[in-house]
């Protein structure tokens, strides 16, 4: 299947910008989760680390300055809502912009988004947790997310700024290498993945971890073939 790939010149909107309602208790080493996030009304400051009244509570597996803002789509969270037949209102995925118009899973790493004066830069995939399982009260949620990889994106803040619902989303640069969040997620092709570390310098610790671990898996899938 061929899917759209964020491209320059490509624009979209911001529908919501979300921050934590309230901490809610689960059932994990942490025992509270911020993942209950809202739509808010104004214009919300963006600096390094995040959006103003947001935060993480596993602050070990989350958060962070290349996990500082994450984007689900609209259109993603639509189809998810249907299936479900169930409304997943603007914050349900955890999410702190919901967008409408660009696909957000399908975005390169390493891409740069204008939204009013913020830049920001295109760092991972979103990975589903156990806490995502909890919050979500659906049956096999976080394998099905997977399996989906309809993941979202998690950006980092190259210029501070702000951001409010109706804002434009533009997309200003795109590396060469293709790599979208998708690839990344999925891990297909483990070998292409390797472009990505020598190509794109900003790539995290962590998306250096997930390129590590498809490599593994797929040297494992081979010996067992031959095996």
């Amino acid at each position: 299947m061929t899917r759209p790939v964020m491209r320059v010149g490509d624009t979209g909107r911001v529908e919501a910008v979300c921050v934590v309602h309230a901490e809610i208790e689960v059932r994990t080493r942490v025992g509270r989760t911020a993942i209950d996030k809202r739509p808010v009304e104004g214009r919300v400051a963006v600096a390094a680390p995040g959006l103003a009244g947001d935060h993480v509570c596993d602050t070990a597996h989350h958060g962070g300055v290349d996990q500082a803002v994450y984007a689900y789509a609209d259109e993603d969270a639509r189809r998810w809502a249907s299936e479900l037949e169930r409304a997943l209102p603007a914050g349900w995925f955890g999410e702190n912009l919901r967008l409408t118009g660009l696909p957000v899973s399908d975005a390169v790493i390493g891409a740069h988004c204008t939204i009013g004066d913020t830049l920001l830069e295109v760092s991972g995939p979103r990975v589903p947790c156990v806490t995502f399982q909890q919050w979500s009260g659906e049956p096999r949620w976080v394998k099905r997310f997977a399996l989906r990889s309809d993941t979202g994106a998690y950006f980092r803040v190259r210029t501070e700024g702000t951001i409010g619902a109706g804002d434009e989303v533009r997309v200003v640069h795109v590396p060469d290498h293709g790599i979208t969040v998708r690839d990344l997620f999925t891990g297909a092709d483990p070998a292409r993945l390797e472009r990505l570390r020598a190509e794109e310098p900003t790539i995290s610790a962590d998306v250096h971890r997930q390129i590590d671990r498809h490599t593994r898996t797929r040297a494992d899938l081979t010996l067992e073939v031959r095996a």
